[in-house]
C-alpha cells in the first residue's frame, strides 16, 4: 500500500503548513532528508578541524591575521542557512499537497468489443518471421497493447470458436480486462471452428443500448469462416450502426494446425490440414460496414492503427458517467521560494565581521 506521508517528516511538513490535513504526491523523495544529518556531520567536522588545521601549518601571528574578523556566530549562522534551504528543497521534490476543491469528471468515450477468436487454427505458429509466435498469442498481445491506448472508453471481450460468449462485459476497469483476457484458450469452446457470424451478433449484444453512432467491433481472427453467414453478420451491425474493424492472423500460404498429442493434425485421407488467412472475408465485412482492415504483420501495431486513425477518428465520444473526486492544491511553489530565499541571503553574509572606519 502506497504510504500517504512519512512519519519521520510529518512535523516538517506541519510546520510548513500549519495543518494535518496534508498529502505527499512523491513520498519517496523525503529519504533524501538523511541529506541533512550529513551535512550537519559536514559542518561539525570542519569547524572542529579548520582551526587545528591552521594551528599546524601557521604561526600564532601569521594565524591571528588571516583569522582577524572572523566571527563564529556568523559562520554558524550560515551553515543553519544551507541546511534550511536544503530541507525545504527536499521537502518542495516530495510534492507536498494541502487543501482540496471537489470537482466534477466526466468520462467520455466509445464501447469497443473485441471478439478473437479461439478456435485451433489460431494454434498455428505462423505469427511471426521466427515462427515461434501462435496466432493467438500475437493476438492477445495487441489486444494487451490496446488497453494500454484506451482513453477512458468502455471495452468489453467476446471469445468465439464454433460457438461466441461474451467473456468480459463491458469496463472501464482495464485492469479487470486483462485478467479476462488471460484466460483466454482454444480450450475454452468445446464446440470447434469458426463462426464469424455468431461472433458479430454476439458482439452486438454486449453493447447493452448503447449509442450507435459510439460502437465499434473489433474482430481479431484467421478469417477461416465455417457458417458461411458472416457478410450477412456484416450487414445486421451495419444497419444498427456498428462499425466493424478487422484484424487478419496468419499467412495466406497457410501452416500446419498442431494436434491435440503433438505432430499436427490431418484430414480424413491422412493429408495434413493447413490453416490459411482469408484476406476477402475480413476485407469486405469491414468494408460492408464502412470499417477497416488490417494485416497483421510482426513489428506493427495494428491496433494502434485501428484505434487512432480509425474508431478515434472516426466514431462520436458518448458520456460514460461523471464521478466528483478530490483535487489536492500544489504547495511545493512556497518550499522552493523559501529555498531560494535562505541559500540568497546565505550567500550575501560575510563571515568576517565589518571593521570601523578608524581600523580600514
Amino acid at each position: 500500500m502506497r504510504p500517504v506521508i512519512y512519519l519521520s517528516s510529518l512535523p516538517l511538513l506541519l510546520l510548513v503548513t500549519g495543518c494535518q490535513d496534508v498529502r505527499v504526491g512523491s513520498p519517496g523523495s523525503l529519504w533524501l532528508l538523511w541529506l541533512v544529518p550529513l551535512t550537519v556531520a559536514f559542518y561539525v567536522f570542519t569547524f572542529r578541524t579548520g582551526t587545528l588545521l591552521l594551528r599546524r601549518f601557521a604561526s600564532p601571528q601569521l594565524l591571528a591575521r588571516l583569522t582577524a574578523g572572523v566571527s563564529r556566530p556568523r559562520q554558524y549562522f550560515k551553515a543553519i542557512l544551507v541546511l534550511l534551504g536544503l530541507v525545504a528543497i527536499v521537502l518542495a521534490l516530495a510534492e507536498p499537497k494541502y487543501g482540496f476543491i471537489w470537482e466534477e469528471v466526466k468520462r467520455e468515450g466509445v464501447d469497443i468489443v473485441v471478439a478473437l477468436d479461439v478456435s485451433d487454427s489460431m494454434l498455428v505458429e505462423d505469427a511471426e518471421s521466427a515462427g515461434r509466435l501462435s496466432r493467438l498469442e500475437r493476438a492477445k498481445r495487441e489486444i494487451a497493447d490496446l488497453l494500454g491506448l484506451l482513453q477512458g472508453d468502455r471495452i468489453g471481450l467476446v471469445a468465439f470458436a464454433g460457438i461466441s460468449f461474451v467473456e468480459c462485459p463491458l469496463t472501464l476497469d482495464y485492469g479487470a480486462a486483462e485478467i479476462f483476457l488471460d484466460t483466454l484458450d482454444t480450450d475454452l469452446i468445446p464446440v470447434k471452428g469458426t463462426n464469424l457470424a455468431e461472433a458479430i451478433r454476439v458482439s452486438l449484444d454486449a453493447f447493452e443500448g448503447a449509442a450507435n453512432s459510439s460502437q465499434a467491433i473489433i474482430l481479431i481472427t484467421d478469417g477461416e469462416d465455417h457458417s458461411g453467414e458472416a457478410l450477412q453478420a456484416a450487414q445486421e451491425a451495419k444497419i444498427a450502426g456498428v462499425r466493424i474493424f478487422t484484424i487478419g492472423i496468419g499467412r495466406d500460404e497457410g501452416a500446419p494446425i498442431p494436434g491435440p498429442g503433438g505432430g499436427f493434425r490431418r484430414d480424413r485421407r491422412g493429408e495434413i490440414v493447413l490453416s490459411r488467412l482469408d484476406e476477402p472475408t475480413l476485407q469486405k465485412i469491414a468494408l460492408e460496414t464502412g470499417g477497416r482492415y488490417v494485416r497483421s504483420v510482426t513489428g506493427d501495431l495494428d491496433l494502434e492503427q485501428i484505434y487512432s486513425q480509425g474508431i478515434k477518428a472516426v466514431l462520436e465520444d458518448q458520456e460514460l458517467g461523471s464521478k466528483r473526486r478530490q483535487r489536492w492544491e500544489e504547495r511545493y511553489q512556497w518550499l522552493v521560494a523559501m529555498a531560494l530565499f535562505f541559500l540568497m541571503v546565505e550567500s550575501l553574509i560575510s563571515p568576517r565581521l565589518r571593521r570601523g572606519s578608524g581600523n580600514a
